[in-house]
């Protein structure tokens, strides 16, 4: 079965971001994993735009009932008409979340990744979340690229760079 990643980020994102999303993206693809997000502006755009740079998949599951203001970037598009909840739908298609940036629906993303507890959760920037004494959250991996963040996944343990 082909490998499915979940990649979560904001819609109204930094340009570091935008940046990350999009290398994201096109390591994904080169490794034939199919791309899940919420399908529209910003992070979801950007990983969007790599994926397909680099012949890849990507799905995006949106909020609304049709498909206006989707990324042109996606090859399969799912209209839910399910709002926000379709966060869940998204995270829990992905064999490993890889989540770029912060925001309150990122967060929410992040929160149903980890509540799921099967599968690796990547955050590359954005938003750190502490327990209440003040220490990061554990299970979360953190990490400083794009590269980074895909091999941090673990889908592809004997993946060499070329």
């Amino acid at each position: 079965m082909t490998i499915q990643v979940a990649v979560c980020g904001p819609r109204d994102c930094t340009g570091e971001d935008e940046s990350n999303a999009r290398e994201v993206g096109r390591l994904l693809a080169e490794r034939g994993a199919v791309v899940i997000c919420g399908g529209y502006g910003g992070v979801m755009a950007a990983v969007a735009a790599g994926a397909r740079s680099a012949g890849g998949t990507v799905v995006g599951i949106l909020s609304r009932t049709d498909r206006e203001g989707a990324d042109p970037n996606l090859s399969i598009v799912i209209p839910t008409g399910v709002g926000e909840a379709r966060n869940t739908v998204i995270v829990n298609s992905g064999d490993a979340v890889i989540v770029v940036g912060g925001s309150w629906g990122t967060l929410s993303e992040l929160a149903f990744a980890m509540r799921r507890g099967r599968v690796p959760v990547v955050q590359l920037g954005g938003w750190r979340i502490l327990d209440g004494e003040g220490r990061p959250v554990a299970g979360v991996r953190h990490i400083s690229s794009p590269e980074e963040a895909v091999t941090a996944t673990g889908l592809w343990p004997d993946h060499r760079p070329s």
